[in-house]
């Protein structure tokens, strides 16, 4: 199918925003299944996600099948108008498969077996996996591929795994072959001529697997580009089956928020649906704006509406201390993925586990049962997502400023032997979205090699490698009238992890106004540098720089005087890590400047505000009362009251508003 025949998650949503979550009955008798049912009708769900680990269920030992109970359940959920999210189950091997078949099973770095007993036990380059995984996904899908209560197919499940085996390392070669074609490409590539690492023969290039010392860095850099793709050559076999069978049926996988295993570009270019699982820490102070940035990423992968595959409705069980969610905090984070493009809200799990290594994780259903403040919760919001739903599914969402990131640069950059471990690529994205949207301003993310020409402001937090066709396109988008800004580390590499000429692309450097970049100059943990204008973190740097472009000194130590932020025309370079009110105040000056503006202005500090097509959200992510001052009569469509001029947000409130 070419992508405008691909189905889309508006043919699985049907005008409602999708509610439920993952259902594993097979861990409970059938009569359980019928009080779910109840339940789930009681809550307003309408989606479940069926099968995901039921593997040795559907499978007990090779070749046989047991579709009885799935049958069974698929029956259920259509009489009872709940549509299924069918799972391919290949993320759980069965136990025999990696006893009758070792070559199924992943190694580590040091060579050591990862065996079942848990989950994602599988090799992603083992032929027999794939076989079996094909295997089962063909059967799944002519047996239901036309019952009336598929909505969805899910292959797999938060694909993650490595391996650095010996038929990985045969993988491995073949995609080095078909990448470089020769081997004085790939020595040309990885640079070993550093450390005696020059290769004579492919059969001596292996995965990156532990070394004495320092490993090679294109080396790990191509062994992380490799494993991305294996696994998505995983998905698109299971995809591609299912597909066949259902060409009207969206397909799936879901994301783990900023997951350092895969390029989620890519992958988001062969999904009919983008989803991802997210789980911000309730005791975090700053866990709505980790929310945030995780959904604008998603809706970016998505380029348009996307699914909440997987959240918490309580405590989840893998912190040091894993707290509950206080009273409130799910509707408000449920309701702040809507806001920012979700049309599917979902939870892992629908019933909390009695057995497993997850039965502390919560459910939809607590222990509690259905009259525990969990349960409550969940049914408060199925009803109101069922009343917002015919204004909200399907609309989009409008960004005047865009972050970019880019996984490969993640990759290069993320490795041993660097100025500094205590810089952090995600961390450093964290805080220059944090700086956005503390001023309001609504970010999309783009790959640097996207178009950028409709956004007012570019930002770059960290791109540490670089294409030349992305700098072209940097260069270009001011060119054309754009504003960029930069941040620390950007542009210092090539995609080989090559460093460019000077520590840093010699274009850049002309746009920024850079003469010489003569040090890097990393700072300790807690420790800070002084400017004429703010106190910087993390980082600094021993730059000349062309007079007319310094904007901002340092002030004190062995950086005295010399430039800290230049500026050349709609072009600046920020060679430390303002501390957050600094960051904040200095991009959101450049962005008034360069045109974008607030949701809203004058908000107290714990509201957020979103415009999702026609309606504005309001989320306060605070427990004390405050009041927003809106002009003119606004209609909440959670409570359907008109609110004029004035309103007040209670404990963790949320407000949809029609002007």
């Amino acid at each position: 199918m070419t992508a405008p025949d691909r189905p889309s998650l508006a043919d699985a949503t049907r005008g409602r925003i999708l509610f439920g979550g993952d259902y594993n009955p097979e861990q409970w008798p059938e009569e359980t299944w019928h009080e779910d049912v109840r339940l789930m009708r009681e809550a307003g769900v309408n989606s479940v996600t069926l099968g995901v680990f039921s593997w040795s269920r559907l499978e007990p030992e090779p070749g046989a099948r047991e579709f009885g109970w799935l049958d069974t359940l698929m029956d259920l959920m259509h009489t009872n108008g709940i549509g299924v999210v069918l799972a391919t189950p290949t993320s759980a091997p069965p136990p025999w498969l990696g006893r009758l078949y070792p070559d199924t099973l992943p190694r580590d770095e040091n060579g050591d077996v990862e065996w079942w007993g848990g989950r994602q036990h599988f090799s992603h380059s083992s032929a027999t996996y794939r076989r079996h995984a094909a295997a089962i996904t063909e059967d799944l899908a002519a047996r239901y591929g036309g019952h009336p209560a598929l909505t969805m197919w899910h292959i797999n499940n938060e694909y993650c795994t490595a391996d650095h085996g010996d038929e990985a390392a045969v993988a491995f070669r073949r995609w080095l072959r078909e990448k470089y074609g020769t081997l004085d490409a790939l020595n040309t590539a990885w640079g070993t001529d550093f450390w005696s690492q020059r290769y004579d023969s492919w059969e001596a290039v292996l995965p990156a697997r532990r070394a004495h010392y320092l490993k090679n860095p294109t080396q790990v850099l191509d062994f992380r580009r490799f494993t991305s793709d294996m696994l998505l050559e995983c998905y698109l076999a299971e995809r591609d089956i299912v597909a066949r069978h259902t060409p009207h049926i969206p397909v799936t996988t879901n994301f783990m928020p900023l997951f350092l295993g895969q390029d989620a570009w890519r992958w988001a270019e062969e999904e009919d649906v983008v989803s991802v699982d997210l789980y911000p820490d309730p005791r975090d102070p700053l866990g709505a704006q980790h929310g945030a940035l995780v959904q604008d990423l998603t809706r970016s992968q998505a380029r348009g509406p996307w699914m909440l595959m997987e959240q918490a409705a309580g405590p989840v069980n893998w912190r040091g201390v894993n707290h509950p969610k206080p009273r409130g905090l799910n509707r408000l984070w449920s309701l702040q993925a809507v806001a920012r493009g979700a049309d599917a809200v979902c939870y892992f799990q629908w019933r909390q586990s009695r057995q497993g290594a997850e039965k502390f994780h919560s459910g939809m259903v607590s222990h509690a049962g259905e009259r525990g403040r969990t349960f409550q919760e969940v049914k408060q919001l199925g009803a109101e997502l069922a009343r917002i739903s015919p204004e909200v599914t399907d609309s989009h969402i409008i960004a005047d400023v865009a972050i970019l990131h880019d996984w490969h640069a993640w990759w290069a950059g993320a490795q041993d032997g660097r100025p500094s471990t205590h810089v952090d690529h995600p961390a450093v994205l964290h805080a220059w979205h944090r700086a956005l949207w503390e001023s309001r301003l609504t970010t999309d993310f783009a790959h640097p090699g996207h178009d950028l020409g409709g956004y007012r402001l570019v930002v770059v937090p960290q791109l540490y490698a670089l294409t030349d066709a992305a700098i072209d396109n940097l260069l270009a988008y001011v060119r054309g009238g754009g504003t960029l800004v930069a941040g620390f580390l950007t542009g210092v590499a090539d995609e080989d992890d090559r460093v460019r000429p000077g520590g840093m692309d010699p274009r850049l450097r002309e746009l920024f106004g850079i003469r010489t970049l003569h040090e890097w100059w990393p700072l300790e943990a807690g420790e800070h540098v002084e400017t004429d204008g703010f106190r910087g973190t993390l980082w600094s740097e021993e730059l000349e720089a062309e007079p007319d472009a310094v904007e901002s000194r340092y002030k004190g130590g062995e950086l005295d005087a010399l430039p800290a932020v230049l500026r050349r025309d709609r072009a600046w370079y920020v060679s430390t890590l303002p501390e957050p009110e600094a960051l904040r105040a200095l991009l959101a000056g450049i962005a008034a400047d360069a045109g974008a503006r607030p949701v809203l202005e004058g908000l107290p500090p714990e509201v957020e505000a979103v415009r999702r097509g026609e309606l504005l959200f309001l989320l306060h992510h605070g427990r004390e009362p405050v009041t927003v001052r809106l002009p003119g009569t606004h209609h909440d469509l959670l409570t359907g009251t008109s609110r004029t001029d004035e309103i007040t947000l209670g404990r963790y409130d949320v407000m949809v508003l029609r002007s």
